[in-house]
């Protein structure tokens, strides 16, 4: 495997320059994750299928998909490509490097954990900030029009919200100069936790159920339900900063209350 790897590295770094590998092959690995993992949540709503999973009842019409998709599009090649470009310079700066040898393993995972920890730290206090009235009124509401999100719904926003809180998930690269390999894998990894997030479907085998202090769909569809300022659950992916600082306090309380009805349904049975 590994030699496959490197036999596959080395090819891309033979026929494409490193400013072709870092800006335009990152653009392609994220159109490629985000579309291929978040159209399949479109489908799955217009045709219905996995209804019973469906934490609302409520579905997007076509038309409302569609503007999404089209919006997506437009600013994927309109922000995200452009920023990507300026950005080369700054992770060239800090280390960033396309060459062999392949890091290990090791090296990739605690650097995606550490991206993780930090990008929900500074995206919790971010997307909280977004979420004072007149941010929420101006900027972020663009994110809540859809109030039932689906999968490409997690991109969906104000281009100036792209800007601000894209900087949560660019950080940690930025800072420590990574391989470009580990910054694909990173990208990959974080597109499908946010689109598993916005999915609107709660499966036996969603992350939630295996993954500890991991929120998920149930836990950030909870805050696209409720459209106003103070909805809580602020996190993107883990649940301990909503926990420490109370934000997740309607959500815990209408869980243990479902959870008190279905025992209460269950005694009847």
């Amino acid at each position: 495997m590994a030699s496959f790897l490197e036999s596959s590295w080395q090819y891309l770094i033979t026929n494409f320059s490193d400013f072709q590998l870092s800006c335009l092959g990152s653009f392609i690995v994220h159109e490629s994750v985000f579309f291929l993992s978040g159209l399949p949540f479109v489908l799955l709503e217009r045709l219905g299928y996995f209804s019973k999973y469906k934490i609302q009842a409520k579905t997007n019409t076509p038309e409302a998909q569609v503007k999404c998709i089209l919006r997506l599009l437009l600013y994927h090649f309109c922000i995200n490509l452009p920023v990507i470009l300026l950005s080369y310079p700054v992770f060239i700066f800090m280390g960033m490097r396309s060459t062999l040898p392949l890091p290990s393993w090791k090296e990739v995972v605690s650097q995606i954990i550490f991206y993780f920890i930090l990008e929900d730290f500074v995206f919790y206090w971010g997307h909280r900030i977004l979420h004072t009235k007149w941010l929420y009124q101006h900027v972020h509401s663009v994110h809540h029009e859809y109030a039932t999100p689906f999968g490409l719904t997690s991109e969906y926003a104000h281009p100036a919200e792209i800007l601000f809180l894209g900087f949560a998930t660019i950080i940690g690269p930025a800072i420590t100069g990574p391989h470009l390999l580990t910054l694909w894998l990173w990208i990959s990894v974080r597109l499908l936790e946010t689109v598993e997030a916005h999915c609107g479907y709660h499966f036996p085998w969603s992350p939630s159920n295996f993954i500890p202090l991991y929120g998920g769909s149930d836990f950030h569809d909870y805050h696209h339900r409720l459209l106003y300022t103070k909805s809580g659950n602020y996190s993107s992916t883990f649940v301990h900063m909503d926990w420490i600082f109370g934000t997740d306090n309607g959500y815990r309380k209408l869980k243990a209350l479902k959870t008190i009805e279905a025992e209460a349904e269950s005694k009847k049975m």
